[in-house]
C-alpha cells in the first residue's frame, strides 16, 4: 500500500480523524506574529490553516491524502476563508514560494520517511526574517506502534542539526508533555518537542 493509500483509508475510517481545533503549540508561537504568507505542511483536516487564514495569513497548505484535504476544504469553506490547498507526497514535490512562516506540526509516518529531507525542503521555503515551526513526537504516548518501521523521534537538538543550517536564530527548542486522549478514551500524558527558529 502506498503512503497515500494509507493515509486515505486512515481519514476514511472516520468523518473526522482529529479534533477540529488548531494545534495548541502552532496558536501559542504564532499568535503574537504579524500575518503574511504561511505554508502549513502536512495540514490534515485543515484545523490550524483555517486558523491562521481566519488571522489574516495567506496559507497554503499541503497534504499527501485527498480525502484530508476535501474535508480541510469544506471546513474552510464553513469558516468563510480561502486556502490554497495543495495536494503533495512531500518526499517528491513540494509547494514552490516563500513564506513568512513554515509550519510543520507532526509531521511524522509510520512507514519510512525521510523527514530530515522534507524538513531541510521546509526551511529552504522560509522568506528572510520568517519562522520555520516544527513540533514532533517523543514518543508513541497511548497509541501502540503501527506499521513495520519503528519510528525515531528526534530531540529538538538532533532536529536542528539535521537542518544544517547558517544564519538562523533559535528561539525555542523544548521538550514539553501535552494531554491526550488515547484509543481506550482515558487521558495519558505524551512528550512532545518544538523547535522554533528564525532565518536572519
Amino acid at each position: 500500500m502506498s503512503d497515500e493509500k494509507a493515509w486515505d483509508t486512515r481519514y476514511q475510517e472516520s468523518t473526522r480523524i482529529w479534533s477540529g481545533n488548531p494545534n495548541v503549540v502552532l496558536v501559542a508561537e504564532v499568535a503574537d506574529l504579524p500575518p503574511g504568507r504561511a505554508l502549513d505542511l502536512g495540514c490534515g483536516e485543515g484545523a490550524d490553516a483555517v486558523w491562521l487564514a481566519k488571522r489574516g495569513w495567506q496559507v497554503t497548505a499541503a497534504d499527501i491524502s485527498t480525502v484530508a484535504l476535501t474535508r480541510a476544504a469544506q471546513h474552510a469553506a464553513e469558516a468563510g476563508v480561502t486556502i490554497d490547498w495543495q495536494h503533495h507526497n512531500l518526499e517528491k514535490t513540494f509547494p514552490e514560494g516563500e513564506f513568512d512562516l513554515v509550519s510543520a506540526q507532526f509531521l511524522h509516518s509510520w512507514d519510512e520517511f525521510d523527514r530530515e529531507q522534507i524538513l531541510r525542503r521546509a526551511a529552504a521555503a522560509v522568506a528572510p526574517g520568517g519562522i520555520l515551526l516544527i513540533e514532533g513526537h517523543m514518543d508513541h504516548g497511548p497509541f501502540p506502534h503501527e506499521g513495520g518501521h519503528e519510528v525515531r523521534f528526534p530531540k529538538p537538538d538532533e532536529v536542528i542539526r539535521s537542518l544544517e543550517l547558517d544564519g538562523w536564530e533559535t528561539l525555542k527548542a523544548d521538550v514539553h508533555p501535552r494531554e491526550q486522549t488515547g484509543p481506550d478514551g482515558n487521558p495519558a500524558i505524551r512528550t512532545d518537542s518544538t523547535v522554533k527558529l528564525r532565518r536572519a
